[in-house]
């Protein structure tokens, strides 16, 4: 395998340096880096010069890239594009830049519908759920046990979680933080794990009067640890793809609650393996994160258990095997 990115990407080198992965550099990412022509040439010379089979665009912004390089090349290879929102393209987006690709790869079937909803060839559409890392998250109680403490949060508190960046528009982490100020429960806590969390969401703690029992601590290169500390995990999302985060939190044998946003009714079933609402219904989630601070220990063990077992079936292996057999497909391998 081999990875064109950004001369700055350093975390990705880091992390795939051990697998063999060679990495090829072609944007120097700077304010106006769309605009550098150089970016262009060099990605264009290193899919000329390495005359690749297929290649793969793996984000929006990698696909802008590929998409001005690819009339270029005298040998084109199949060209596969990763769509991971579900968020509807416009026509223009569909005409002028998906038409391009040999298959767009949408991670859950709500991805592939909008997409099939909007026009684009059906022929041309695939579902491949993204896979998660089960040796990373797990249900690890040391762990979060420490993580408690370092918040301050005592052992028999309830506490729910939740993963993401800081963007109320997508994520509604705003409306959660009120939804979490209105539960009857003095001993609950949420905490925010994820890119302005904690000023932004501590903020608005403040204002819902909530700042000592709502913790929001940023960005973290370990939030397995943070799920860990929780005891229920909560998506408060108005839009989603594949929400790995959730995967992950069940993956901990997690309760968990979450906007039926994206692909979520592919893999989460209302009072078997979680807990379910219609995105925007924030009293509905109100009454599902009261309910479940009420379930036995047996209950809780149960839910968790099945939700472990359905986040084992997002395995890297599985989700490797599935794009090799549309690579297969694409070339007309047998």
């Amino acid at each position: 395998m081999e990875l064109a990115l950004a001369y700055q990407n350093k975390k990705m080198v880091e992390k795939l340096s051990p697998y063999g992965v060679v990495f090829r550099f072609f944007e120097n990412h700077t304010k106006f880096n769309r605009l550098n022509p150089a970016n262009y040439l060099r990605l264009y010379r290193i899919i000329k010069e390495n005359n690749y089979h297929v290649v793969i665009a793996n984000s929006p912004h990698a696909y802008d890239y590929v998409r001005l390089v690819y009339p270029f090349l005298k040998n084109k290879p199949k060209l596969v594009v990763v769509k991971r929102s579900a968020r509807v393209p416009n026509l223009l987006s569909l005409k002028l830049k998906y038409a391009y690709a040999d298959a767009v790869v949408g991670v859950s079937k709500a991805v592939v519908k909008n997409l099939a909803s909007a026009g684009f060839p059906e022929h041309k559409l695939y579902v491949i759920p993204s896979a998660i890392d089960l040796e990373r998250f797990y249900p690890n109680r040391e762990k979060g046990l420490s993580i408690r403490r370092q918040l301050g949060i005592p052992t028999d508190a309830k506490v729910f979680v939740n993963v993401a960046n800081w963007n109320p528009p997508v994520k509604g982490q705003d409306m959660l933080i009120k939804t979490f100020s209105e539960l009857n429960c003095s001993n609950c806590y949420l905490l925010l794990v994820g890119s302005l969390t904690d000023t932004e969401g501590n903020k608005l703690a403040k204002a819902c009067s909530v700042e000592e029992r709502v913790i929001g601590v940023g960005f973290r290169e370990n939030p397995e640890d943070y799920i860990n500390a929780g005891d229920y995990y909560v998506m408060s999302s108005y839009l989603e793809g594949l929400p790995n985060a959730l995967l992950q939190a069940m993956a901990c044998e997690k309760v968990v609650i979450a906007t039926k946003a994206g692909g979520v009714e592919d893999f989460l079933k209302d009072g078997f393996n979680g807990f379910s609402v219609n995105v925007g219904d924030f009293n509905a989630l109100r009454q599902k994160m009261e309910m479940v601070l009420k379930l036995s220990p047996e209950e809780y063990h149960q839910i968790g258990k099945r939700a472990r077992e359905t986040a084992m079936n997002f395995t890297p292996e599985r989700t490797c095997q599935e794009y090799i057999n549309l690579f297969q497909k694409l070339l007309g391998v047998k």
